[in-house]
């Protein structure tokens, strides 16, 4: 029996191949499910998601988090998993700008990007330390705020707005 501290729950090696081809998967079905016919510009379901008022962004930021902890289940070193959140925060704030953000939701595939991350880090995966358990943690406790945060942002905006053109 080992006394090590218990860790997160990591990913076996063989296991790693249908975790990466699900996570693909998903990034393909968050940025670029829809083609649009006869061009090589597509769309996915986040930006769509991204247009219900209020909770559209929290959405697409909870599935993006989801690559994230299967990344750092698969021992993705903090560096990457910081530039991987950097994505979906970008991708969470600007999304939730009205109009602009929708913009700019089709256009930043952070999903697709941060499978480009995964898949570069697990190519040289010696280069660097993965993360611990609290680092994880914190990154998704981050990233719930930041999701707390796209769902209170437009409710206090909007209240804003009303207060304004009532004279409440």
């Amino acid at each position: 029996m080992s006394d090590s501290p218990p860790r997160f729950s990591m990913i076996e090696p063989d296991a790693k191949a249908p975790t990466l081809k699900r996570l693909r998967q998903l990034s393909r079905l968050l940025d670029h499910a829809i083609t649009i016919p006869g061009t090589k510009i597509g769309f996915g379901l986040d930006p769509i998601i991204g247009l219900i008022p209020i909770g559209g962004d929290f959405l697409g930021v909870m599935f993006s988090s989801y690559i994230i902890l299967e990344a750092a289940r698969l021992g993705v070193s903090r560096a990457t998993l910081g530039k991987m959140v950097l994505n979906v925060i970008i991708d969470g704030l600007v999304g939730s700008v009205p109009v602009l953000g929708d913009f700019f939701d089709f256009a930043w595939t952070a999903n697709t990007y941060n499978i480009k991350l995964l898949e570069d880090y697990l190519k040289f995966p010696s280069e660097q330390k993965s993360a611990d358990r609290w680092f994880i943690l914190a990154v998704l406790a981050g990233l719930l705020l930041i999701a707390i945060v796209l769902i209170a942002l437009p409710v206090i905006l909007i209240r804003l707005l009303w207060n304004a053109l009532t004279g409440g």
